[in-house]
């Protein structure tokens, strides 16, 4: 079971990392989600991927960026609209998670998401990513903040 346990981790993991840079390309290019999951899935990478989890994730979040965009507003001291692209994908990923995903504790989503704001955002963006959602943790996850703390 332990093992099992880990490559399940290992594939959400790749799927996050995937998810970032298809997040990244739609609001670069805006292409509809269904060609960005054809495009990914395509990918060599892929293979190792959450696939239910990537397709998911893709969906609601190109489904209503304004509700994720107004989430992120009240927990972040910069105005969606100004985020650095990639620190965006990474911040849309982990509200996604803390409002529709409980099933991920929260520390998982905020330490993920600082692992990929590290590998692919700017020098500091992981310190901007890890208060934003440390922030709307408290606000999305107060009970379970409370279990744990």
């Amino acid at each position: 079971m332990k093992g099992e346990a880990a490559q399940a981790a290992r594939a959400r993991r790749a799927a996050r990392r995937l998810l970032v840079q298809a997040l990244y390309q739609w609001q670069m290019a805006g292409p509809a989600w269904q060609e960005l999951h054809a495009q990914f899935a395509a990918n060599p990478d892929f293979a190792k991927a959450d696939a239910d989890y990537f397709r998911a994730a893709l969906a609601a979040i190109c489904a209503d960026p304004a509700t994720l965009d107004d989430m992120i507003a009240r927990c972040s001291d910069l105005p969606p609209q100004r985020l650095d692209p990639v620190e965006h994908a990474i911040l849309y990923l982990g509200f996604w998670e803390l409002r529709y995903r409980p099933d991920v504790p929260f520390r998982v989503v905020i330490n993920e998401a600082v692992e990929l704001a590290r590998r692919f955002g700017a020098t500091d963006g992981h310190r901007f990513v890890n208060a934003v959602l440390d922030r709307a943790s408290r606000e999305y996850r107060s009970v379970e903040r409370g279990a744990v703390a």
